[in-house]
């Protein structure tokens, strides 16, 4: 399985993003990198500087961290991708049609997701897949 570290996710993204404003050849994963970073301009700058590789984004500060936003979601276009966990692609469109927006609805499976990670970090145990998807549902059918 491919764990990579937190310096070499960083540059993935500073690279993809380096290389689309250069009109350079993306890869396949690249290429959905990218679409995400667009769509959050909020990033660029921080994408844009070589010395975001190794700086802090302390939520004790109010800061997001970038990278883990836009690792978020490149994980959710992954389980989008292949229907994993079964039943996340028809959820997610739900959630999409309700929200009327998809990134929107992204946002709010990212927190889903965010949620699901946290618990397993927090209980030492696999991230349950199961509640991830039931919380994707539940956003799905509530107004707002």
């Amino acid at each position: 399985m491919f764990n990579p570290s937190r310096e070499q996710v960083r540059n993935f993204f500073i690279q993809a993003w380096r290389k689309r404003r250069a009109g350079e050849a993306l890869s396949a994963l690249e290429s959905i990198a990218v679409d995400i970073i667009a769509l959050h301009p909020e990033y660029h700058r921080v994408l844009e500087d070589p010395a975001a590789i190794d700086r802090e984004f302390s939520p004790d500060d109010g800061q997001i961290n970038p990278f883990l936003h836009l690792s978020l979601h490149l994980a959710i276009e992954e389980q989008l991708s292949i229907d994993q966990p079964p039943g996340i692609r028809a959820a997610v469109a739900s959630l999409q049609l309700r929200r009327g927006d998809r990134h929107a609805a992204l946002h709010e499976v990212l927190e889903c997701l965010g949620e699901t990670v946290f618990n397993a970090q927090r209980h030492n145990a696999p991230p349950d897949g199961a509640a991830y998807l039931e919380c994707v549902r539940r956003r799905a059918s509530t107004l707002g």
